[in-house]
Protein backbone atom coordinates (compact mmCIF):
# COMPACT_ATOMS: atom_id res chain seq x y z
CA UNK A 1 0.00 0.00 0.00
CA UNK A 2 2.89 2.36 0.71
CA UNK A 3 4.30 1.69 -2.75
CA UNK A 4 0.86 2.37 -4.22
CA UNK A 5 0.64 5.68 -2.35
CA UNK A 6 4.09 6.69 -3.57
CA UNK A 7 3.21 5.88 -7.17
CA UNK A 8 -0.13 7.65 -6.87
CA UNK A 9 1.49 10.73 -5.32
CA UNK A 10 4.01 10.86 -8.16
CA UNK A 11 1.30 10.50 -10.79
CA UNK A 12 -0.87 13.09 -9.06
CA UNK A 13 1.94 15.62 -9.15
CA UNK A 14 2.33 15.14 -12.89
CA UNK A 15 -1.42 15.17 -13.40
CA UNK A 16 -1.88 18.50 -11.64
CA UNK A 17 0.44 20.13 -14.15
CA UNK A 18 -0.51 18.24 -17.32
CA UNK A 19 -3.99 16.76 -17.32
CA UNK A 20 -6.52 18.74 -15.31
CA UNK A 21 -7.91 21.97 -16.66
CA UNK A 22 -9.69 24.98 -15.23
CA UNK A 23 -12.65 26.84 -16.65
CA UNK A 24 -14.01 30.31 -16.21
CA UNK A 25 -17.37 31.47 -17.47
CA UNK A 26 -17.36 33.54 -20.65
CA UNK A 27 -20.64 33.89 -22.53
CA UNK A 28 -21.65 30.43 -23.80
CA UNK A 29 -18.07 29.16 -23.80
CA UNK A 30 -15.60 27.93 -21.19
CA UNK A 31 -11.86 28.43 -21.39
CA UNK A 32 -8.71 26.62 -20.41
CA UNK A 33 -6.41 28.61 -18.18
CA UNK A 34 -4.17 28.86 -21.26
CA UNK A 35 -7.08 30.80 -22.89
CA UNK A 36 -7.75 28.10 -25.51
CA UNK A 37 -11.57 28.03 -25.78
CA UNK A 38 -13.79 25.00 -26.41
CA UNK A 39 -17.46 24.13 -26.37
CA UNK A 40 -17.72 21.59 -23.57
CA UNK A 41 -20.93 20.02 -24.86
CA UNK A 42 -19.23 18.97 -28.09
CA UNK A 43 -17.61 15.96 -26.41
CA UNK A 44 -18.61 13.31 -23.92
CA UNK A 45 -17.50 13.84 -20.33
CA UNK A 46 -17.27 11.40 -17.43
CA UNK A 47 -19.06 12.75 -14.39
CA UNK A 48 -19.83 11.92 -10.76
CA UNK A 49 -23.18 12.93 -9.29
CA UNK A 50 -24.12 12.59 -5.61
CA UNK A 51 -27.65 11.68 -4.51
CA UNK A 52 -29.35 12.45 -1.21
CA UNK A 53 -32.91 12.17 0.10
CA UNK A 54 -34.66 12.40 3.47
CA UNK A 55 -38.29 13.21 2.59
CA UNK A 56 -40.90 10.65 1.54
CA UNK A 57 -39.94 7.24 0.13
CA UNK A 58 -36.21 7.85 -0.02
CA UNK A 59 -35.32 4.77 -2.06
CA UNK A 60 -38.11 5.38 -4.55
CA UNK A 61 -36.82 8.94 -4.86
CA UNK A 62 -33.43 7.54 -5.82
CA UNK A 63 -34.94 5.19 -8.37
CA UNK A 64 -36.97 7.98 -9.91
CA UNK A 65 -33.93 10.29 -10.02
CA UNK A 66 -31.84 7.61 -11.74
CA UNK A 67 -34.57 7.07 -14.31
CA UNK A 68 -34.87 10.79 -14.97
CA UNK A 69 -31.10 11.23 -15.26
CA UNK A 70 -30.97 8.54 -17.95
CA UNK A 71 -33.74 10.31 -19.87
CA UNK A 72 -31.84 13.60 -19.54
CA UNK A 73 -28.77 12.31 -21.35
CA UNK A 74 -26.68 10.76 -18.57
CA UNK A 75 -25.44 7.23 -19.22
CA UNK A 76 -25.00 5.68 -15.76
CA UNK A 77 -22.10 3.24 -15.59
CA UNK A 78 -21.44 2.77 -11.87
CA UNK A 79 -23.36 2.98 -8.61
CA UNK A 80 -21.94 3.44 -5.13
CA UNK A 81 -23.20 1.58 -2.09
CA UNK A 82 -26.20 2.96 -0.23
CA UNK A 83 -25.71 4.83 3.05
CA UNK A 84 -28.15 5.92 5.73
CA UNK A 85 -26.71 8.98 7.42
CA UNK A 86 -27.49 11.46 10.14
CA UNK A 87 -28.14 14.97 8.82
CA UNK A 88 -25.28 17.44 8.80
CA UNK A 89 -25.35 21.17 9.64
CA UNK A 90 -29.15 21.23 10.24
CA UNK A 91 -29.58 18.25 12.53
CA UNK A 92 -33.28 18.48 13.45
CA UNK A 93 -34.56 16.52 10.44
CA UNK A 94 -34.99 12.88 9.29
CA UNK A 95 -32.11 10.57 8.37
CA UNK A 96 -30.77 10.78 4.84
CA UNK A 97 -30.06 8.17 2.23
CA UNK A 98 -26.87 8.99 0.34
CA UNK A 99 -25.15 7.48 -2.65
CA UNK A 100 -23.48 8.51 -5.92
CA UNK A 101 -23.29 7.47 -9.54
CA UNK A 102 -20.63 7.66 -12.18
CA UNK A 103 -21.51 8.09 -15.84
CA UNK A 104 -21.05 9.89 -19.13
CA UNK A 105 -22.85 12.82 -20.68
CA UNK A 106 -22.55 15.15 -23.64
CA UNK A 107 -24.28 17.89 -21.68
CA UNK A 108 -22.13 20.89 -20.88
CA UNK A 109 -21.58 21.57 -17.17
CA UNK A 110 -24.30 24.25 -16.94
CA UNK A 111 -26.63 22.16 -19.10
CA UNK A 112 -26.04 19.25 -16.73
CA UNK A 113 -26.71 21.48 -13.73
CA UNK A 114 -29.97 22.67 -15.32
CA UNK A 115 -31.03 19.09 -16.03
CA UNK A 116 -30.42 18.07 -12.42
CA UNK A 117 -32.23 21.11 -11.03
CA UNK A 118 -35.18 20.31 -13.27
CA UNK A 119 -35.31 16.75 -11.89
CA UNK A 120 -35.18 18.09 -8.32
CA UNK A 121 -38.01 20.51 -9.01
CA UNK A 122 -40.21 17.91 -10.72
CA UNK A 123 -39.68 15.60 -7.76
CA UNK A 124 -40.96 18.23 -5.35
CA UNK A 125 -37.85 19.96 -4.07
CA UNK A 126 -38.32 23.59 -3.10
CA UNK A 127 -35.74 26.14 -2.02
CA UNK A 128 -36.45 25.79 1.70
CA UNK A 129 -33.59 26.22 4.15
CA UNK A 130 -30.03 25.39 3.16
CA UNK A 131 -29.07 21.84 4.20
CA UNK A 132 -32.69 21.27 5.18
CA UNK A 133 -35.05 18.37 4.33
CA UNK A 134 -35.46 17.49 0.66
CA UNK A 135 -36.99 14.68 -1.41
CA UNK A 136 -33.94 14.63 -3.68
CA UNK A 137 -30.60 16.40 -3.83
CA UNK A 138 -28.39 15.98 -6.91
CA UNK A 139 -24.90 17.50 -6.87
CA UNK A 140 -22.17 17.44 -9.51
CA UNK A 141 -19.03 16.27 -7.73
CA UNK A 142 -16.78 15.93 -10.79
CA UNK A 143 -17.13 16.93 -14.43
CA UNK A 144 -14.53 15.34 -16.67
CA UNK A 145 -11.03 16.52 -15.87
CA UNK A 146 -12.15 20.08 -15.26
CA UNK A 147 -12.34 22.55 -12.43
CA UNK A 148 -15.32 24.87 -12.90
CA UNK A 149 -15.93 28.14 -11.09
CA UNK A 150 -18.88 30.28 -12.10
CA UNK A 151 -21.56 32.22 -10.29
CA UNK A 152 -23.85 29.18 -10.14
CA UNK A 153 -21.54 26.16 -10.31
CA UNK A 154 -18.39 25.06 -8.52
CA UNK A 155 -16.73 21.75 -9.44
CA UNK A 156 -15.31 19.89 -7.59
CA UNK A 157 -18.29 20.47 -5.34
CA UNK A 158 -17.49 22.76 -2.42
CA UNK A 159 -16.78 21.10 0.96
CA UNK A 160 -16.62 17.69 -0.70
CA UNK A 161 -13.54 16.55 1.23
CA UNK A 162 -14.96 17.34 4.68
CA UNK A 163 -18.15 15.30 4.33
CA UNK A 164 -18.03 11.55 5.10
CA UNK A 165 -21.51 11.08 3.64
CA UNK A 166 -20.16 12.34 0.31
CA UNK A 167 -16.70 10.79 0.42
CA UNK A 168 -17.89 7.26 1.30
CA UNK A 169 -20.01 6.81 -1.86
CA UNK A 170 -17.51 8.74 -3.96
CA UNK A 171 -14.70 6.32 -3.08
CA UNK A 172 -17.05 3.40 -3.82
CA UNK A 173 -17.11 4.50 -7.46
CA UNK A 174 -13.36 3.99 -7.80
CA UNK A 175 -11.07 1.01 -7.94
CA UNK A 176 -7.80 0.73 -6.06
CA UNK A 177 -6.30 0.59 -9.56
CA UNK A 178 -6.58 3.89 -11.43
CA UNK A 179 -8.53 3.01 -14.56
CA UNK A 180 -8.11 6.17 -16.65
CA UNK A 181 -6.65 9.67 -16.73
CA UNK A 182 -9.95 11.25 -15.73
CA UNK A 183 -10.00 9.28 -12.50
CA UNK A 184 -6.37 10.19 -11.90
CA UNK A 185 -7.39 13.82 -12.30
CA UNK A 186 -10.16 13.39 -9.73
CA UNK A 187 -7.57 12.15 -7.26
CA UNK A 188 -5.47 15.22 -7.96
CA UNK A 189 -8.29 17.56 -6.93
CA UNK A 190 -7.51 16.76 -3.29
CA UNK A 191 -4.08 17.43 -1.87
CA UNK A 192 -3.18 13.78 -1.27
CA UNK A 193 -5.63 11.88 -3.45
CA UNK A 194 -9.16 10.74 -2.73
CA UNK A 195 -8.15 7.61 -0.84
CA UNK A 196 -5.91 9.55 1.52
CA UNK A 197 -8.60 12.21 2.00
CA UNK A 198 -11.11 9.49 2.91
CA UNK A 199 -8.66 7.95 5.37
CA UNK A 200 -8.05 11.33 6.98
CA UNK A 201 -11.78 11.58 7.70
CA UNK A 202 -11.70 8.15 9.30
CA UNK A 203 -12.29 5.88 6.30
CA UNK A 204 -13.88 2.50 6.87
CA UNK A 205 -13.71 2.99 10.64
CA UNK A 206 -16.61 5.44 10.26
CA UNK A 207 -18.96 2.86 8.76
CA UNK A 208 -21.51 1.77 11.32
CA UNK A 209 -20.55 4.67 13.58
CA UNK A 210 -21.25 8.38 13.76
CA UNK A 211 -24.46 8.07 11.77
CA UNK A 212 -23.00 6.44 8.64
CA UNK A 213 -24.46 3.00 7.93
CA UNK A 214 -23.88 1.03 4.73
CA UNK A 215 -27.20 -0.65 3.95
CA UNK A 216 -28.95 -2.88 1.42
CA UNK A 217 -32.67 -2.30 0.74
CA UNK A 218 -34.82 -5.43 1.04
CA UNK A 219 -38.48 -6.03 1.89
CA UNK A 220 -39.22 -2.35 2.65
CA UNK A 221 -36.37 -2.04 5.13
CA UNK A 222 -32.69 -1.21 5.14
CA UNK A 223 -30.46 -4.12 6.08
CA UNK A 224 -27.17 -3.28 7.81
CA UNK A 225 -25.40 -6.60 7.22
CA UNK A 226 -22.33 -5.60 9.22
CA UNK A 227 -24.09 -5.93 12.60
CA UNK A 228 -24.54 -9.71 12.58
CA UNK A 229 -24.05 -12.66 10.28
CA UNK A 230 -27.31 -13.85 8.72
CA UNK A 231 -28.21 -17.53 8.51
CA UNK A 232 -29.89 -18.67 5.31
CA UNK A 233 -31.76 -21.98 5.67
CA UNK A 234 -31.96 -24.22 2.60
CA UNK A 235 -35.32 -25.61 1.47
CA UNK A 236 -34.91 -27.93 -1.52
CA UNK A 237 -38.23 -28.63 -3.24
CA UNK A 238 -36.58 -31.20 -5.49
CA UNK A 239 -36.52 -35.00 -5.79
CA UNK A 240 -32.82 -35.09 -6.72
CA UNK A 241 -30.79 -32.60 -4.64
CA UNK A 242 -27.53 -34.09 -3.36
CA UNK A 243 -28.34 -33.79 0.35
CA UNK A 244 -32.08 -33.85 0.97
CA UNK A 245 -33.70 -34.52 -2.40
CA UNK A 246 -37.28 -35.76 -2.06
CA UNK A 247 -37.61 -34.96 1.66
CA UNK A 248 -39.58 -31.73 1.21
CA UNK A 249 -41.32 -32.15 -2.14
CA UNK A 250 -44.81 -31.97 -0.63
CA UNK A 251 -46.31 -28.71 0.57
CA UNK A 252 -46.92 -30.09 4.06
CA UNK A 253 -43.37 -31.36 4.60
CA UNK A 254 -41.92 -28.13 3.18
CA UNK A 255 -43.97 -25.93 5.51
CA UNK A 256 -43.01 -28.10 8.48
CA UNK A 257 -39.35 -27.69 7.54
CA UNK A 258 -39.71 -23.91 7.29
CA UNK A 259 -41.24 -23.76 10.76
CA UNK A 260 -38.33 -25.76 12.13
CA UNK A 261 -35.69 -23.57 10.46
CA UNK A 262 -37.33 -20.41 11.77
CA UNK A 263 -37.45 -21.80 15.29
CA UNK A 264 -33.75 -22.70 15.00
CA UNK A 265 -32.75 -19.17 14.06
CA UNK A 266 -32.93 -18.81 10.28
CA UNK A 267 -32.98 -15.20 9.07
CA UNK A 268 -33.54 -16.10 5.41
CA UNK A 269 -35.27 -19.09 3.82
CA UNK A 270 -33.84 -20.04 0.41
CA UNK A 271 -36.32 -21.94 -1.75
CA UNK A 272 -34.96 -23.98 -4.63
CA UNK A 273 -37.09 -26.03 -7.01
CA UNK A 274 -34.35 -27.09 -9.43
CA UNK A 275 -31.33 -29.16 -8.44
CA UNK A 276 -27.94 -27.65 -9.22
CA UNK A 277 -25.87 -30.62 -8.04
CA UNK A 278 -23.17 -31.81 -10.48
CA UNK A 279 -24.71 -33.47 -13.57
CA UNK A 280 -28.25 -32.47 -12.55
CA UNK A 281 -30.85 -32.58 -15.31
CA UNK A 282 -32.32 -29.18 -16.12
CA UNK A 283 -36.08 -28.88 -15.75
CA UNK A 284 -38.36 -26.42 -17.54
CA UNK A 285 -39.54 -23.05 -16.24
CA UNK A 286 -43.06 -24.39 -15.85
CA UNK A 287 -41.99 -27.45 -13.87
CA UNK A 288 -39.91 -25.30 -11.56
CA UNK A 289 -42.83 -22.94 -11.01
CA UNK A 290 -45.18 -25.86 -10.35
CA UNK A 291 -42.90 -27.04 -7.55
CA UNK A 292 -42.16 -23.61 -6.16
CA UNK A 293 -45.23 -21.40 -6.17
CA UNK A 294 -47.62 -23.53 -4.06
CA UNK A 295 -45.00 -23.77 -1.29
CA UNK A 296 -44.10 -20.08 -1.53
CA UNK A 297 -47.75 -19.08 -1.18
CA UNK A 298 -48.18 -21.22 1.93
CA UNK A 299 -44.96 -19.95 3.52
CA UNK A 300 -46.16 -16.37 3.10
CA UNK A 301 -49.25 -17.26 5.14
CA UNK A 302 -47.19 -18.35 8.16
CA UNK A 303 -47.34 -15.89 11.09
CA UNK A 304 -43.74 -16.73 11.99
CA UNK A 305 -42.48 -15.61 8.58
CA UNK A 306 -42.98 -11.97 9.61
CA UNK A 307 -39.58 -10.26 9.64
CA UNK A 308 -37.87 -13.09 7.77
CA UNK A 309 -36.63 -12.91 4.18
CA UNK A 310 -37.49 -15.31 1.38
CA UNK A 311 -34.89 -16.00 -1.29
CA UNK A 312 -35.54 -17.84 -4.55
CA UNK A 313 -32.75 -20.10 -5.84
CA UNK A 314 -33.21 -20.00 -9.62
CA UNK A 315 -31.34 -19.19 -12.82
CA UNK A 316 -34.56 -18.61 -14.80
CA UNK A 317 -35.69 -14.99 -15.13
CA UNK A 318 -39.32 -16.06 -15.57
CA UNK A 319 -39.22 -17.95 -12.27
CA UNK A 320 -37.58 -14.95 -10.60
CA UNK A 321 -40.26 -12.61 -11.93
CA UNK A 322 -43.17 -14.78 -10.83
CA UNK A 323 -41.73 -15.50 -7.39
CA UNK A 324 -41.11 -11.82 -6.62
CA UNK A 325 -44.62 -10.99 -7.78
CA UNK A 326 -45.93 -13.56 -5.31
CA UNK A 327 -44.02 -12.01 -2.42
CA UNK A 328 -40.44 -13.33 -2.35
CA UNK A 329 -37.70 -10.80 -1.55
CA UNK A 330 -34.35 -11.92 -3.03
CA UNK A 331 -33.12 -13.68 -6.19
CA UNK A 332 -30.29 -16.18 -5.72
CA UNK A 333 -28.78 -17.05 -9.11
CA UNK A 334 -26.09 -19.76 -9.11
CA UNK A 335 -25.18 -18.83 -12.69
CA UNK A 336 -24.59 -15.13 -12.09
CA UNK A 337 -26.80 -14.40 -15.10
CA UNK A 338 -24.95 -16.75 -17.45
CA UNK A 339 -27.83 -19.18 -18.01
CA UNK A 340 -30.59 -16.68 -18.85
CA UNK A 341 -29.80 -13.58 -20.87
CA UNK A 342 -32.90 -11.81 -19.51
CA UNK A 343 -32.02 -12.26 -15.83
CA UNK A 344 -30.24 -8.95 -15.29
CA UNK A 345 -32.93 -6.94 -17.08
CA UNK A 346 -35.68 -8.62 -15.07
CA UNK A 347 -33.88 -8.13 -11.74
CA UNK A 348 -33.19 -4.48 -12.56
CA UNK A 349 -36.91 -3.88 -13.15
CA UNK A 350 -37.90 -5.77 -9.99
CA UNK A 351 -35.69 -3.63 -7.71
CA UNK A 352 -34.77 -6.56 -5.45
CA UNK A 353 -31.44 -7.81 -4.07
CA UNK A 354 -29.59 -10.12 -6.41
CA UNK A 355 -27.16 -12.81 -5.27
CA UNK A 356 -24.61 -13.38 -8.01
CA UNK A 357 -22.68 -16.65 -7.63
CA UNK A 358 -19.50 -17.68 -9.40
CA UNK A 359 -19.79 -20.78 -11.53
CA UNK A 360 -18.18 -21.82 -14.78
CA UNK A 361 -20.41 -23.61 -17.26
CA UNK A 362 -23.65 -25.09 -15.94
CA UNK A 363 -24.43 -27.88 -13.45
CA UNK A 364 -23.83 -30.52 -16.14
CA UNK A 365 -20.41 -29.14 -17.16
CA UNK A 366 -19.13 -27.21 -14.13
CA UNK A 367 -16.93 -30.07 -12.90
CA UNK A 368 -15.28 -30.91 -16.22
CA UNK A 369 -11.52 -30.56 -16.51
CA UNK A 370 -11.63 -27.26 -18.39
CA UNK A 371 -13.82 -25.54 -15.81
CA UNK A 372 -11.61 -26.76 -12.96
CA UNK A 373 -8.43 -25.09 -14.23
CA UNK A 374 -7.17 -22.24 -12.02
CA UNK A 375 -3.74 -20.69 -11.69
CA UNK A 376 -4.84 -18.51 -8.77
CA UNK A 377 -8.37 -19.40 -7.71
CA UNK A 378 -9.04 -16.38 -5.47
CA UNK A 379 -7.85 -13.94 -8.12
CA UNK A 380 -9.73 -15.63 -10.92
CA UNK A 381 -12.95 -16.05 -8.94
CA UNK A 382 -12.76 -12.38 -7.93
CA UNK A 383 -12.15 -11.28 -11.52
CA UNK A 384 -14.85 -13.48 -13.04
CA UNK A 385 -17.41 -12.67 -10.37
CA UNK A 386 -16.73 -8.96 -10.86
CA UNK A 387 -17.35 -9.28 -14.60
CA UNK A 388 -20.78 -10.76 -13.92
CA UNK A 389 -21.84 -8.08 -11.43
CA UNK A 390 -20.37 -5.39 -13.68
CA UNK A 391 -22.60 -6.62 -16.50
CA UNK A 392 -25.56 -6.65 -14.10
CA UNK A 393 -24.79 -3.07 -13.11
CA UNK A 394 -24.69 -1.91 -16.73
CA UNK A 395 -28.11 -3.52 -17.14
CA UNK A 396 -29.46 -1.39 -14.28
CA UNK A 397 -28.83 -3.47 -11.14
CA UNK A 398 -27.15 -0.97 -8.78
CA UNK A 399 -24.26 -2.03 -6.56
CA UNK A 400 -26.42 -1.37 -3.50
CA UNK A 401 -28.63 -4.38 -4.42
CA UNK A 402 -25.90 -6.95 -5.11
CA UNK A 403 -24.74 -9.82 -2.86
CA UNK A 404 -21.63 -11.80 -3.81
CA UNK A 405 -21.15 -15.59 -3.63
CA UNK A 406 -17.81 -17.14 -4.72
CA UNK A 407 -19.54 -20.47 -5.34
CA UNK A 408 -18.09 -23.05 -2.96
CA UNK A 409 -18.36 -26.45 -4.70
CA UNK A 410 -19.33 -25.06 -8.10
CA UNK A 411 -16.58 -25.63 -10.69
CA UNK A 412 -14.11 -25.98 -7.81
CA UNK A 413 -11.81 -28.79 -6.65
CA UNK A 414 -11.36 -29.58 -2.95
CA UNK A 415 -8.20 -27.47 -2.71
CA UNK A 416 -9.96 -24.60 -4.52
CA UNK A 417 -12.77 -24.62 -1.94
CA UNK A 418 -10.22 -24.52 0.88
CA UNK A 419 -8.35 -21.64 -0.76
CA UNK A 420 -11.60 -19.69 -1.09
CA UNK A 421 -12.62 -20.29 2.52
CA UNK A 422 -9.21 -19.03 3.64
CA UNK A 423 -9.07 -16.25 1.04
CA UNK A 424 -12.32 -14.30 1.26
CA UNK A 425 -10.48 -11.04 1.94
CA UNK A 426 -8.26 -11.75 -1.05
CA UNK A 427 -11.34 -12.17 -3.28
CA UNK A 428 -12.68 -8.86 -2.01
CA UNK A 429 -9.33 -7.18 -2.68
CA UNK A 430 -9.29 -8.46 -6.27
CA UNK A 431 -12.77 -7.02 -6.85
CA UNK A 432 -11.67 -3.80 -5.12
CA UNK A 433 -8.98 -3.26 -7.75
CA UNK A 434 -11.82 -2.45 -10.15
CA UNK A 435 -14.63 -1.38 -7.83
CA UNK A 436 -14.38 -0.61 -4.14
CA UNK A 437 -18.17 -0.41 -3.96
CA UNK A 438 -18.69 -3.91 -5.35
CA UNK A 439 -15.99 -5.29 -3.07
CA UNK A 440 -17.95 -4.04 -0.06
CA UNK A 441 -21.17 -5.88 -0.96
CA UNK A 442 -22.47 -8.55 1.43
CA UNK A 443 -20.65 -11.86 0.96
CA UNK A 444 -22.55 -15.15 1.04
CA UNK A 445 -20.82 -18.50 1.59
CA UNK A 446 -22.52 -21.87 1.08
CA UNK A 447 -20.29 -24.81 2.09
CA UNK A 448 -23.11 -26.86 3.61
CA UNK A 449 -22.63 -30.64 3.26
CA UNK A 450 -20.59 -30.19 0.08
CA UNK A 451 -18.55 -33.04 -1.36
CA UNK A 452 -15.19 -31.54 -0.42
CA UNK A 453 -16.15 -31.84 3.26
CA UNK A 454 -16.88 -35.52 2.71
CA UNK A 455 -13.55 -36.05 0.99
CA UNK A 456 -11.61 -34.37 3.79
CA UNK A 457 -13.56 -35.84 6.71
CA UNK A 458 -14.21 -39.28 5.22
CA UNK A 459 -17.99 -38.81 5.19
CA UNK A 460 -19.59 -40.37 2.12
CA UNK A 461 -23.13 -39.45 3.15
CA UNK A 462 -24.07 -35.78 2.87
CA UNK A 463 -26.08 -35.80 6.09
CA UNK A 464 -22.95 -36.85 8.01
CA UNK A 465 -21.12 -33.67 7.01
CA UNK A 466 -22.75 -31.26 9.46
CA UNK A 467 -19.71 -31.08 11.81
CA UNK A 468 -17.51 -30.25 8.84
CA UNK A 469 -20.05 -27.66 7.74
CA UNK A 470 -19.92 -25.98 11.14
CA UNK A 471 -16.14 -25.75 10.86
CA UNK A 472 -16.35 -24.32 7.34
CA UNK A 473 -18.99 -21.80 8.39
CA UNK A 474 -16.85 -20.73 11.35
CA UNK A 475 -13.88 -20.16 9.05
CA UNK A 476 -16.06 -18.20 6.61
CA UNK A 477 -17.59 -15.89 9.22
CA UNK A 478 -14.24 -15.13 10.82
CA UNK A 479 -12.89 -14.51 7.32
CA UNK A 480 -15.53 -11.94 6.45
CA UNK A 481 -18.71 -13.73 5.30
CA UNK A 482 -21.96 -11.88 6.01
CA UNK A 483 -24.44 -14.64 5.13
CA UNK A 484 -24.04 -18.42 5.44
CA UNK A 485 -26.29 -20.82 3.55
CA UNK A 486 -26.86 -24.11 5.42
CA UNK A 487 -29.07 -27.17 5.75
CA UNK A 488 -28.63 -27.63 9.52
CA UNK A 489 -29.77 -24.25 10.80
CA UNK A 490 -29.59 -24.92 14.56
CA UNK A 491 -25.95 -26.00 14.86
CA UNK A 492 -24.71 -23.40 12.41
CA UNK A 493 -26.72 -20.60 14.03
CA UNK A 494 -24.89 -21.36 17.27
CA UNK A 495 -21.55 -21.28 15.46
CA UNK A 496 -22.46 -17.95 13.89
CA UNK A 497 -23.43 -16.45 17.26
CA UNK A 498 -20.07 -17.44 18.71
CA UNK A 499 -18.18 -16.03 15.75
CA UNK A 500 -20.14 -12.77 15.89
CA UNK A 501 -19.39 -12.45 19.59
CA UNK A 502 -15.67 -12.90 18.93
CA UNK A 503 -15.74 -10.37 16.08
CA UNK A 504 -17.59 -7.88 18.26
CA UNK A 505 -14.87 -8.26 20.91
CA UNK A 506 -12.06 -7.33 18.55
CA UNK A 507 -14.04 -4.91 16.39
CA UNK A 508 -15.36 -5.92 13.00
CA UNK A 509 -13.42 -4.99 9.89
Amino acid sequence: MNIFKQLLSSRLARTRTRVCTSYRASSSFFHFSSDASIQVHSQEQEVVIALGSNVGDRLNNFNEALSQMKKSGIEITRHACLYETEPAYVTDQPLFLNSAIRGFTKLGPHELLSALKKIEKEMGRTKGIRYGPRPIDLDILFYGKHRINSEILTVPHERIFERPFVMAPLVDLLGSDIDNDTVLCWHSFSKRGLFESWEELGGESLIGKDGLRRVLPVNNRLWDWSKKTSVMGILNLTPDSFSDGGKFDSVGSAISRVRTMISEGADIIDLGAQSTRPMATKISVQEELDRLIPVLEKILELPKIEGKLLSIDTFYSEVALEAIKKGAHIINDVSGGNLDSDMFRVVANLDVPYIAMHMRGDPSTMQNSENLKYDDVCKEVGDELYERVRTAELCGVPAWRIILDPGIGFSKKTEDNLDILMGLKRIRSEIARKSLGMSRAPLLIGPSRKRFLGEICGRASAVERDPGTVAAVTCAVLGGANVVRVHNVGDNADAVKLCDSMLDRVGRT
